[in-house]
């Protein structure tokens, strides 16, 4: 005999296979049974409209996902661009200090006292 498991015929084994400790079906009546089929199909109706929803909900999503995707791309192309364009004038400024007579002249090195700012005389006290 293995360990664990009941014997043969023991109580435990009649007991589970037993025909009486399985629940009787009771008889329907008409009115069971057209409650009964009422209740399946406002089942069905509210999983239909459950999928539908869900289904919409996916759908918006993905148009998100679509119209993001597209941000994302142009934003990239901006970016190169501006990138080239900090190049190109990276560039253009070094070329301008080499020969610029402003930065040449050592009397422009001398500390200038800030101008008052013209558009604050502007404005009423």
């Amino acid at each position: 005999m293995s360990q664990g498991l009941p014997a043969a015929g023991s109580v435990l084994q009649r007991s589970v296979a037993a025909p009486g400790n399985q629940p009787q079906p009771q008889p329907q009546s008409p009115e069971d049974d057209d409650r009964k089929v009422r209740r399946r199909e406002k089942n069905r109706v509210a999983a239909q409209r459950s999928r539908k929803k869900q289904t919409q909900k996916a759908d918006k999503l993905h148009e998100e996902y679509e119209c993001l995707e597209q941000e994302n791309t142009m934003l990239r192309r901006e970016i190169g661009k501006l990138t080239e364009e900090l190049k190109h004038l990276t560039e253009a400024l070094k070329e301008h200090e080499k020969m610029c007579p402003l930065l040449l002249c050592p009397m422009n090195f001398v500390p200038v006292p800030p101008r008052p700012d013209p558009v604050a005389g502007c404005l009423p006290r």
